[in-house]
């Protein structure tokens, strides 16, 4: 009895001594594993295919909606542009990118408008439908027409907010509503990454 109670003793003392997870510095989750591979082939506002490749050596901060969303959409991007003012000189080094999910109401000139209005290098990306699909797919964004009282249609879309370190990884994912102080401090974080 004594020397099994010391085997087992012994093993839980071994356990405890294996490598410790540490709390991870990111105020947004880690989802590196899940969209290491995400990418999108789009057009930007003057029609110029691009994906996140076009990017590299910035952080991007990635957001899908549209520009008739009544709340999230300009609600995050107002919160985007008060990242920006807060990050100071280092805003240069970030690229955010507003995709439309709804391509057929979002125009190439309604892009070059709507996300600059926010903060002037706010760029609109969008593509036909199934380049749309497929973006949206890749990052695990959720999306569907639902009819309003007024004739037309809303969407219901994730509303989530991506942060891609300059090098493509990691890949964060923080919430809606995230205060832009917590954005601010993961993207100081992911530009020391290359």
């Amino acid at each position: 009895m004594f020397l099994r109670n010391l085997v087992l003793l012994s093993f839980f003392l071994l356990a405890a001594c294996g490598e410790q997870k540490l709390p991870s510095p990111f105020k947004a989750g880690d989802v590196s594993a899940k969209y290491a591979q995400a990418d999108f082939r789009l057009n930007d506002a003057s029609g110029k295919p691009v994906s996140l490749a076009d990017f590299r050596g910035k952080v991007v901060v990635l957001f899908f909606g549209y520009t008739h969303c009544p709340q999230i959409c300009p609600t995050t991007l107002a919160d985007l542009a008060q990242v920006m003012r807060e990050l100071g000189k280092d805003a240069d080094k970030v690229q955010v990118l507003f995709v439309t999910l709804d391509p057929e109401r979002d125009t190439r000139d309604m892009l070059a408008q709507y996300p600059p209005a926010f903060y002037p290098t706010f760029k609109g990306l969008s593509g036909d439908s199934m380049a749309t699909a497929q973006a949206a797919q890749a990052f695990g964004v959720i999306y569907q027409k639902q009819p309003n009282k007024n004739g037309g249609y809303d969407l219901d879309h994730s509303a989530g907010t991506y942060l891609i370190a300059p090098g493509g990884k990691p890949v964060l994912l923080s919430p809606y509503a995230q205060p832009a102080a917590l954005l601010a401090h993961d993207i100081r974080l992911l530009l020391a990454f290359k």
